[in-house]
């Protein structure tokens, strides 16, 4: 199942989208023709409710013709989740090849580096990208698997993190390398504004067997610059739920990027950074593919 929200002039909506990819099906509109009782509204609301909402979505499905569906390029493909309660989780250096190129080896981790973006860096598949061309001239792309938490939960054991998943999406880390460089630290670097495009969808995780062995791979202006698989993690899925809930207490809708591979624009001899108008495209096995450009002006 991939669940997307998305926008028909004013009204913002979550929709199911079909194997096409082509269509979606506007649900809580049919809910209330076709059924009775509460339906989730926005896609946090969705993912709260989690197993309810899905059998809600399946009687749905049971019961809808194709004239149900409308055509998904009739409408605007927002990011999955448009209101966060807190700043994105980000895992640094998780493959070796990107440590390697961002260093050396001695800067693969021995134990998973965690910084955040704020929630004013998301947007959606289409949108652009600020070139922030005022405050950086080093802006790179990064490639990322995405992980959507679906309960609450602290202290969560390795063996049961996944059940903690409730779908997946793509998210692409944009950051500004100069000042990353500048601040000593990521945040600022990660936090510029529009600087988060992720979607187009949530895969739901029942429809993802092993993210562990998912190809990934970044296009810039047509031009493969990432391809990896998500078998080379240092830290796995789990292990980053692990650590992160040992003290911490996560909640639905809070969202986990698990690193970017080799092949970023600062990993280039000489650097590759984008620039105003370049496409980029990170397309991940069993997910879909997301779309952004850097913005002329």
């Amino acid at each position: 199942m991939k669940f997307v929200t998305v926008k028909d002039q004013d009204c913002e909506f979550i929709g199911l989208v079909d194997e096409s990819e082509k269509l979606v099906l506007p649900l809580k509109k049919l809910w209330d023709q076709l059924e009775k009782g509460a339906f989730p509204i926005t896609m946090l609301e969705a993912v709260e409710l989690g197993d309810e909402f899905i059998t809600k979505v399946q009687r749905l499905v049971g019961n809808v013709t194709s004239e149900s569906y409308i055509p998904l390029d009739s409408v605007t493909t927002l990011a999955p989740l448009t209101k966060l309660r807190k700043n994105i989780f980000c895992v640094g250096k998780n493959y070796v090849e990107h440590a390697i190129e961002m260093g050396s080896e001695k800067d693969i981790p021995k134990h998973p580096i965690i910084f955040t973006k704020a929630p004013t860096t998301v947007v959606g598949y289409g949108a652009e990208v600020q070139n922030h061309q005022d405050v950086t001239s080093e802006l790179d792309y990064e490639g990322e698997l995405a992980v959507i938490i679906g309960k609450k939960g602290s202290k969560i054991s390795r063996e049961e993190a996944l059940d903690y998943v409730f779908g997946y999406t793509i998210l692409n880390d944009v950051t500004a390398r100069d000042l990353q460089a500048q601040h000593k630290q990521f945040f600022i670097g990660k936090s510029l504004d529009t600087t988060c495009p992720m979607g187009p969808w949530i895969v739901h995780a029942s429809a993802i067997e092993n993210p562990h062995h998912l190809a990934l791979e970044t296009k810039i202006n047509g031009e493969v610059r990432q391809s990896s698989n998500t078998k080379h993690f240092i830290f796995p899925i789990d292990e980053i739920i692990h650590v992160l809930s040992k003290g911490m207490t996560l909640e639905p809708g809070d969202i986990i990027a698990t690193g970017t591979p080799a092949g970023v624009g600062k990993g280039y001899k000489p650097p590759r950074f984008l620039k105003p108008g370049d496409k980029m495209e990170i397309t991940i096995e069993k997910i879909g593919t997301l779309v952004n450009t850097i913005s002329e002006k």
